[in-house]
């Protein structure tokens, strides 16, 4: 499995992760058994949070016995982001996880509670040994710039965000600013929410073309699209262990200079929006 530095100062981490939203709502034997795959292919960097329902309950039974090996990451509430109330989430997602530890803990978007009380609680988690690093998910540019003033340069470990084929927003102004600063960018909903192209239009023509190419699925050709870039990481979700090992796959696929520019022309990344996409 590839991988990726995870922040100025974190450990390297596998390019293709696995993400976790929505897969306490299936068969739950099924869930375990692909992230147990998922592990066993080198997909160790696994992601979660408090509001995913029982899906750290379900992480916790796959990770039993391994998890000195593994890059585990959950996400605080906005509305639990006060000092007093990220620490008291990030021990109820330990004790939920039957973990000691979380490797990165993200605000989940911003909310009301001053970011400096969020990274105040970060910064006495870490000293306490609770986790080893922190992030954001679905912060703008202009958010991660106010962060920065409150914690310092280097402090970020990385911005978890929407980014996907049809879902580009980030490109103008999201990674640049990740890049300049050393923060990783991690990918979620990597093949959309219900709305991965379909072969029958223009686009999905060009993307099963090239999957055809290098004997892959389109789903592994759009996963090397997106971590292309140096700083970017994705973490898929798969339902069950075959999905989870056709994911693993899409870090050894590598696309031509032609290639990335075709699938560059079928999912133009658009102009700037004005609010950042977010799920």
């Amino acid at each position: 499995m590839q991988t990726k530095k995870f922040g100025n100062n974190g450990p390297q981490v596998s390019v293709i992760g696995q993400g976790t939203w929505y897969l306490d709502r299936g068969d739950r034997k099924a869930a375990v058994a692909a992230l147990k795959r998922g592990i066993d292919a080198g997909m160790t960097h696994i992601d979660t949070a408090e509001m995913y329902g029982d899906a750290e309950l379900v992480i916790a039974d796959a990770i039993t016995g391994r998890r000195d090996g593994l890059f585990l990451v959950s996400k605080v509430l906005p509305s639990n982001a006060s000092r007093r109330g990220t620490i008291t989430a990030c021990e109820r997602s330990l004790k939920r996880l039957k973990t000691d530890r979380l490797d990165c803990y993200l605000l989940h978007w911003r909310g009301t509670t001053p970011l400096a009380e969020t990274v105040a609680a970060f910064d006495e988690l870490i000293a306490a040994g609770k986790i080893r690093s922190w992030g954001v998910s679905n912060f703008d540019a202009d958010d991660l710039d106010e962060l920065r003033d409150v914690a310092g340069e280097g402090n970020i470990a990385c911005n978890q965000v929407l980014y996907h084929l049809q879902e580009r927003a980030i490109e103008h102004a999201v990674i640049p600013w990740c890049e300049r600063h050393g923060v990783a960018v991690v990918a979620y909903s990597p093949f959309g929410h219900n709305d991965f192209p379909l072969a029958s239009t223009k686009a999905g023509t060009v993307l099963q073309s090239i999957a055809e190419r290098h004997k892959a699925t389109p789903r592994q050709v759009a996963l090397s699209f997106l971590t292309r870039l140096p700083s970017v990481l994705a973490i898929p979700k798969a339902s069950n262990a075959e999905h989870a090992a056709e994911n693993a796959v899409a870090a050894t696929l590598k696309l031509s200079a032609d290639e990335l520019a075709a699938l560059d022309a079928a999912f133009p990344r658009g102009p700037k929006p004005r609010s950042l996409p977010m799920l």
